[in-house]
């Protein structure tokens, strides 16, 4: 089989190096069949100038195991350091649609529109509303300050709707001003019916990924695995069999691990401390092969 390419993993370095490092999680990729790998700006500090991430791919000149590439960060006020950006060089411009792991939220209305219109290449977004998102925090926060948390409080915070606000923003976005977009870790059927699978991959202005932990856990997993689970779009209830059709079916392009790794402790918090993110790089080959072998897929992978 060819090495597996994952277009989304988050390494840690530099600035967080105490949950991981280029190294490790490139050793990693690759003791499981991951041998490109294109990592996230959201280190600390930010990817947002060309100073910071030229340091990582220096890094990774000397360190990574695997074949690499980096997202540029985008924020509310780098513009003039994006526009900087040699595409050449790059995988691609990472906007943060909706705040995750790190401090990189872009809500400006007007520099989304304004990037969108004037970037020259692809760029990959995180989609969740970060309105709605608030919303269900201080509900949720505030109804259960003394009780027992729902056990998947994650999923309801970080719904569907909030999903599908965002996506279908950034798909009329990029429709609007002819953006090459990539929209990460879908999570949700409503999302689905944003991306046209009449059209051939090479055609595609708009395309979109599935991560594995969405095809794998269903919301009903947190009873078993709490916080271990919790992740950035939130793995949701009865969403795991449509998003796999949906993959079938050519409404995503690319499988994806989201590769987010913390220190044990930091996950063993309760639900308000956990930080969200999944170590998958190593385990993406073996997960799928695991939940498709015996489905239609297995056919495609093999050849």
């Amino acid at each position: 089989m060819p090495g597996i390419i994952d277009d989304q993993v988050h390494f840690r370095e530099p600035g967080l190096t105490d949950k991981a490092n280029i190294y490790t999680e490139a050793k990693a990729a690759v003791s499981g069949g991951t041998t490109s790998f294109m990592e996230m700006p959201n280190t600390v500090p930010n990817a947002l100038t060309q100073e910071v991430l030229q340091d990582k791919y220096e890094i990774a000149a000397r360190t990574s195991f695997a074949n690499y590439s980096f997202f540029m960060g985008a924020s509310n006020d780098n513009y003039e350091e994006v526009m900087k950006t040699n595409t050449m060089d790059i995988c691609g411009l990472k906007i943060f649609m909706g705040s995750s792991t790190g401090n990189m939220l872009v809500d400006d209305k007007n520099t989304l529109s304004k990037v969108f219109a004037n970037y020259p290449s692809l760029i990959a977004t995180h989609c969740e509303d970060e309105a709605t998102v608030k919303a269900n925090y201080e509900r949720y926060r505030k109804d259960f300050k003394n009780k027992e948390l729902p056990y998947d409080i994650h999923a309801l915070i970080r719904n569907e709707e909030g999903c599908y606000k965002s996506s279908s923003m950034a798909v009329d976005l990029a429709k609007k001003h002819g953006t090459r977009l990539h929209i990460l870790h879908i999570s949700s059927s409503q999302e689905i019916p944003l991306f046209d699978n009449t059209i051939p991959l090479e055609k595609k202005k708009i395309t979109a990924e599935v991560c594995v932990y969405h095809l794998w856990f269903d919301a009903e997993d947190y009873k078993r695995l709490g916080t271990k689970i919790k992740c950035n779009p939130a793995i949701k209830l009865n969403h795991k069999e449509n998003l796999f059709n949906a993959l079938l079916d050519d409404h995503f392009d690319i499988i994806a691990t989201d590769h987010a790794p913390h220190q044990r402790e930091e996950k063993q918090n309760d639900y308000w401390k956990a930080p969200a993110g999944l170590p998958l790089v190593q385990h993406s080959l073996q997960s799928l092969v695991s939940r498709i072998i015996a489905g239609p897929i297995a056919a495609v992978l093999l050849y």
